[in-house]
């Protein structure tokens, strides 16, 4: 690929809801622009960008694709990103390093949950955008629906640049607002001007005031010009527009057909005219050294700097650090500096990609996108710069992971294998985490969904050869006593030579603190039990507490005091003192009352207005205390809700299920309460099967 300076490149991310067309809107993109002599379908799973197994099984998008394509002498790298989100961390890195977004909305499904969260986080990042609408060949699509939801979701920010053209229940066309033109599809890929159609009329001219007004607001000359109802030149409107487009008070609107090649030319001149170049963006990160701020600012003649938004750890093709370069050029050989590993990097060749293929290049200007192979210890959102001018970059926040299932070996002596597995998983997944729950004898994996854990599961399988299974998690209950209790335990064997002896008398009540697991004192009098038995018996506890007699969860807030007891000169040993107590603890703990304890989060969920009484309703059912409701941005409502972790099972799928996908959820830990009779006697009665 050739090399292009920072004026000449675009980074655009494509936003929008799952199955919107982002994906056949790339396929269009690279078939116009010469890079495919045929577009590939997602049906047909043989599309550029989505090209991993899983996502052709599931004909979806799961990653992020980058997808350079070389257009009339400009590189406009498009980042393709999953429209579910069940795969946010893929658009939250995307969007990380795109200076402007198109959001793909379908033209026959309209505005959707994707569509919205696509706003949400343009509005975020202060991303200038477009909307492009797909499907417009398909019968039941309406491009004034769409634009209508539009304004009366963003107000006058939304101006369509085009309105289409149908004839016999054909697209055949599309009116140019700007140019006041209609344009007509041919044979040879071009297009034929005509007549503005007289339906059209009403419509354009609706259309042409409010980019008319838009224009008007971007100079106090301009203003009075409108008033004085001049007319402005179109190359007035296109240079008014870019400076619009770009502080994000217009949102252009366009449209057309990804199957039918229909619109893309435009779509990619528009890119080129209203998007802005690196190079007008800000950038900024902190010297480490000297602690200013290091404008960086795309600049090509500044020093070296770049930032790993992404990573793959492909076990065919290698590992490949994706990078945005923040500043200077860089060069094959160059050697870099990591100031969050505090490691030089050499970066040998520097590459493209461009979905699943690589392609070298002989150096990458500021504001550009690139690849660095086999990095030693770089990862994703580290920054990269050079030793003397140590630079690093805000790292891009990526959402937590809230659901969790238990997991296992589906063979035996695969732990290792698949340990091994997930870090490079995770390594390219940063929504994905795994915790070794050893109170609860369990490894617990982490993701956004069940359909995320899943796909995990997959990826595990075919491309890494593990397979785990997924199962409900147990639940970190604990066990505790309520009142107190006075108990004995003799240990006494006798098998010829030396025997066992251990005598203990302890008392165990609520220690009332339920930070630590016990507290343990030793009141004894006149050598009943010898000082050098005392850290048996402690010992005895500790075992005792891992695993509680009631139903095998760990045991918290116990005092245990050792008051009495005997020995035996000869058969006495720290064996069977240890013995003795934990038999103690046992008859003790069950004599005092116990109960178990479950814990409880405090959760946020955020939902629309019109959900919150099906959400409301649903908590109730979960044992949940709702705490209150506060009004957020965009109509949304956060309610605020104490809730058993054992309720939280599941719980992503019915919040999906009951807002369409709209509502999201977070939780932390907040205290142990006492489960109720019934919860507690299912849970004893549970493990006691197990």
């Amino acid at each position: 690929m050739n090399v292009f300076t920072t004026d000449k490149i675009r980074n655009v991310v494509l936003l929008g809801h799952g199955g919107s067309g982002k994906t056949s809107l790339v396929e269009a993109m690279t078939y116009l622009a010469g890079l495919t002599n045929r577009m590939g379908t997602v049906e047909g799973g043989n599309t550029v960008s989505d090209f991993d197994k899983e996502e052709i099984k599931r004909k979806i998008s799961i990653k992020t694709s980058v997808i350079p394509i070389e257009w009339e002498g400009y590189k406009v790298n498009i980042l393709d990103t999953p429209g579910f989100y069940d795969f946010i961390g893929e658009a939250e890195e995307a969007v990380s390093v795109a200076d402007a977004a198109i959001i793909v909305i379908s033209g026959k499904n309209g505005i959707e949950t994707g569509t919205m969260r696509a706003w949400d986080m343009c509005e975020k990042r202060n991303l200038p955008r477009m909307f492009f609408v797909t499907e417009m060949d398909e019968d039941k699509a309406s491009f004034r629906e769409v634009v209508q939801g539009l304004q009366d979701m963003y107000g006058k920010r939304i101006a369509p640049f085009h309105l289409p053209i149908r004839e016999n229940e054909q697209f055949v066309g599309y009116v140019n607002v700007i140019q006041q033109k209609a344009k007509r599809w041919n044979d040879k890929g071009t297009v034929d001007k005509f007549d503005v159609p007289d339906y059209s009329q009403e419509n354009l001219a609706i259309c042409r005031d409010v980019l008319v007004e838009a224009v008007a607001e971007t100079s106090e000359e301009f203003m009075e010009r409108f008033f004085e109802g001049d007319e402005f030149s179109e190359d007035e409107i296109r240079s008014a527009l870019r400076t619009s487009v770009f502080d994000g008070s217009i949102v252009p609107v366009l449209m057309g057909s990804n199957t039918l090649a229909r619109g893309q030319y435009t779509l990619m001149a528009d890119i080129i005219k209203y998007f802005p170049s690196p190079d007008r963006v800000k950038c900024a990160g902190i010297n480490t050294e000297s602690n200013d701020v290091f404008e960086a600012d795309y600049d090509f003649s500044k020093p070296k700097s770049a930032y790993v938004f992404k990573t793959i750890a492909d076990p065919y093709i290698g590992k490949y650090s994706l990078i945005k370069v923040n500043s200077g050029v860089l060069k094959p050989d160059d050697v870099l500096f990591n100031y969050h590993r505090d490691a030089e990097e050499r970066l040998g060749k520097l590459y493209v990609i461009r979905a699943n293929k690589v392609e070298e290049v002989k150096e990458l200007h500021a504001g550009d996108i690139g690849a660095l192979a086999k990095l030693s210890v770089t990862q994703t959102t580290d920054s990269l710069s050079t030793k003397k001018h140590p630079i690093t970059y805000i790292r891009t926040p990526i959402s937590k992971p809230y659901v969790y299932r238990r997991y296992v070996a589906k063979n035996k002596g695969d732990e290792d294998k698949i340990s091994q597995a997930l870090s490079k998983v995770m390594m390219e997944d940063q929504t994905i985490k795994y915790v070794n729950d050893a109170d609860n004898g369990q490894t617990l994996l982490y993701g956004i969904s069940a359909q995320h854990l899943d796909v995990i599961l997959n990826v595990l399988k075919e491309k890494y050869k593990v397979e785990i299974e997924l199962m409900r998690p147990r639940i970190a209950f604990k066990e505790t006593i309520r009142k107190k209790s006075d108990t004995e335990y003799k240990y006494k064997k006798q098998s010829g030579g030396h025997g066992q002896y251990g005598h203990v008398k302890i008392t165990m009540e609520p220690s009332g603190n339920m930070e630590e697991a016990y507290e343990f004192e030793q009141t004894v009098v006149g050598g009943a039990v010898p000082k050098n038995y005392f850290p048996a018996v402690e010992k005895g506890i500790i075992e005792s507490v891992k695993s509680g007699p009631l139903a095998g969860y760990p045991v918290t807030g116990v005092k245990v005091v050792l008051y009495d007891g005997s020995y035996h000169a000869v058969d006495s040993s720290e064996l069977a003192f240890k013995v003795a107590t934990t038999q103690a603890f046992k008859k003790g703990f069950m004599d005092a009352s116990p109960v178990l304890l479950e814990p409880v989060a405090s959760l946020k969920v955020l939902v629309s207005d019109q959900y919150t009484g099906d959400v409301m309703g649903d908590l109730n059912k979960r044992r949940a205390r709702v705490l209150g409701m506060n009004p957020v941005e965009n109509g949304y409502q956060e309610i605020l809700a104490d809730i058993p972790y054992i309720e939280l099972y599941e719980y992503d799928t019915k919040l999906f299920s009951m807002t369409r996908g709209s509502g999201t959820f977070s939780y932390e830990f907040a205290r142990y309460e006492q489960a109720p009779d019934e919860v507690a006697k299912a849970e004893i009665e549970n493990n006691k099967s197990e």
